[in-house]
């Protein structure tokens, strides 16, 4: 069976888009235009590929064809690009959609825009989402590569191992005081008001498993942004799991203390990559391993 490329165009671009309208603009075409091609190639798939939803979104079916035509419309880009053709005939920027959790791009991940060779030819479509959860996006084929706390492949992506961020449990002085007279035990945990970044925020939890294995139920603030988590923690509102790179100054001007000094955890993190052979994909592979090497902890062999 083959697939017209003018019907995946069209496919990719309504997912990529968003809506029918903006896939046709995105194509110059007419959006009855997009939405016959589309039925076209659901007809001849078989299936419905596209959710008709605001945001449009791909189903299962949909999520495996996407992946195939990200992966074509690089690799083809890549190809015009060395040929020296693209202006002419395709776009002259690869597109590379990247899913980050939000602590490494607000900590260490922004130094890659640094490396790379030209910001005209290369342009990152840059996604966030918790590091435990980030694969999910992979495996559906909305990104190309991950930075991810899960150590297994992805069936077709490569995996490879770039450090350590390390959390600290962070509070004000004031609200340690207040709530950590007696030191940091099941009790207190269970008083103290805590901060969590999302629902999907496991590590204050992962924190507290050191100290007991109660189910301990403190007030809870949900915070889902980096800078004003680290200020409702330094104003005192609830204790909360950071990583040392982002509370460092902080605790040097003694605006928050640790609230058990000799207890944090440790968060491997992974870069996943499709495993299609793409010099893009390779030079911001490069370029997010060398920045990693600098900001992340190295194991120790």
């Amino acid at each position: 069976m083959r697939i017209d490329n003018a019907q995946l165009a069209a496919f990719a671009a309504v997912l990529s888009e968003g809506t029918f309208d903006s896939a046709a603009r995105k194509l110059n075409v007419t959006p009855s235009a997009v939405s016959q091609r589309i039925k076209l190639l659901e007809d001849r798939m078989g299936q419905v590929l596209i959710q008709r939803a605001t945001p449009c979104q791909a189903t299962s079916a949909g999520r495996s064809l996407l992946r195939f035509a990200e992966q074509l419309a690089l690799l083809e880009a890549e190809v015009f690009s060395e040929l020296g053709v693209a202006d002419a005939i395709a776009p002259s920027t690869v597109r590379i959609p990247v899913v980050v959790n939000a602590d490494s791009l607000d900590s260490w991940f922004s130094e890659v825009f640094d490396g790379l060779p030209d910001a005209a030819a290369i342009t990152l479509d840059i996604r966030s989402e918790d590091q435990d959860h980030s694969v999910a996006l992979l495996r559906e084929g909305t990104v190309m590569a991950a930075v991810s706390a899960n150590a297994l492949p992805i069936q077709g992506c490569q995996v490879e191992p770039l450090g350590v961020m390390r959390y600290l449990a962070v509070a004000s002085p004031s609200f340690v005081d207040r709530h950590f007279p007696s030191g940091v035990n099941a009790d207190t945990l269970h008083a103290a008001p805590m901060l969590m970044f999302n629902k999907k925020d496991a590590l204050q939890r992962a924190f507290v498993s050191q100290f007991t294995e109660l189910a301990v139920r403190p007030p809870t603030h949900f915070v889902p942004s980096t800078p004003s988590f680290l200020e409702a923690a330094r104003r005192g509102l609830a204790w909360g799991m950071m990583p040392e790179q982002i509370v460092s100054a902080a605790l040097q001007a003694a605006e928050l203390v640790e609230i058990a000094p000799d207890h944090w955890l440790d968060v491997p993190l992974f870069w996943h990559r499709w495993g299609v052979s793409s010099s893009t994909l390779e030079v911001i592979g490069m370029l997010v391993r060398a920045v990693a090497r600098r900001a992340l902890r190295q194991p120790t062999r």
